[in-house]
C-alpha cells in the first residue's frame, strides 16, 4: 500500500482507540513486525503474549514513537500518529506533530525510569507542569490524588532509592496517569517484582484502568 491508500483520518463509525494498519518494522534483515493489522477499542484491555524476541516490546515502542516503523500507519483516536496529512496524503510525521498526538499516550516501563533526584510527588508533578502547562498547585492536587489511589501518599517525599521495587512501580503508574492519557501502555510491569507484590500491583493497575476508562 502507498501513502495515498491510507485515510487522513479514520471515519467516526470505524474509529478504535488504537489501530495498526499494515504496520511493519525491521532491523536490517531482521523482520520483527510484518504487515500487522490490529485494533484496540476504547476501554478495552489487551495483553500481548509471546516468547522473548517476538516483538511485544517493539509494538509498544512503535506506539510510543520510540521506534520508527518501516511501513503502514498507526492511528490513535482516529488520527494518524506515525504520519501527518500534507497536500491530501499522509507523509512521515515530524517531531512536533508526533509530540502533540503522543500526549494522549502514557507508558509505564519495565524498569520504572523514575527520576532519581526527585521525590515521588515531584516525579508525578513534573510532566503535568512541564508538558501540560498545569500550575504547580493543580499538578500537586492531581499527583496527591493519584498517589493516594495507588497507596503511596505516605511515601510522597521519598526518593526512588528509598522505595522498594513494588513501591517504585506504583509511583511510576501514578506518574503516567498524571498526564491523563487516553491510552496506557505497560511493558512487563511485574517482571522485576517479588511474587507477593505482583498480585497487589496488578490489582492497582486494573482498578485505575477501570476508573479512568483507559484503553
Amino acid at each position: 500500500m502507498s501513502n495515498t491508500d491510507y485515510p487522513l483520518e479514520l471515519p467516526e463509525n470505524d474509529r478504535p482507540m488504537v489501530r495498526f494498519m499494515n504496520v511493519s518494522k525491521s532491523y536490517g534483515r531482521l523482520n520483527v513486525i510484518s504487515h500487522l493489522d490490529f485494533d484496540v477499542a476504547e476501554g478495552e484491555m489487551v495483553t500481548i503474549i509471546g516468547p522473548s524476541g517476538s516483538g511485544k516490546t517493539t509494538v509498544l515502542r512503535a506506539l510510543m514513537t520510540l521506534e520508527t516503523i518501516n511501513g503502514g500507519v498507526i492511528y490513535v483516536d482516529g488520527k494518524p500518529l506515525t504520519h501527518m496529512p500534507r497536500d491530501g496524503i499522509l507523509v512521515p510525521a515530524d517531531e512536533r506533530y508526533q509530540r502533540k498526538i503522543r500526549s494522549s499516550i502514557g507508558m509505564c516501563f519495565q524498569h520504572f525510569n523514575l527520576f532519581p533526584h526527585m521525590t515521588a510527588i515531584q516525579n508525578c508533578m513534573e510532566g503535568p507542569v512541564q508538558v501540560l502547562g498545569l500550575s504547580r498547585k493543580e499538578a500537586l492536587e492531581r499527583s496527591e490524588e493519584l498517589l493516594k489511589m495507588v497507596g503511596m501518599i505516605d511515601k510522597r517525599d521519598q526518593h526512588p532509592s528509598r522505595l522498594s521495587g513494588g513501591q517504585q512501580q506504583r509511583v511510576a503508574i501514578a506518574r503516567a496517569l498524571a498526564m491523563r492519557p487516553k491510552v496506557m501502555l505497560f511493558d512487563e510491569v511485574t517482571s522485576a517484582l517479588d511474587p507477593e507484590v505482583i498480585g497487589e500491583v496488578t490489582h492497582v493497575i486494573r482498578k485505575l484502568v477501570a476508573e479512568h476508562n483507559l484503553t
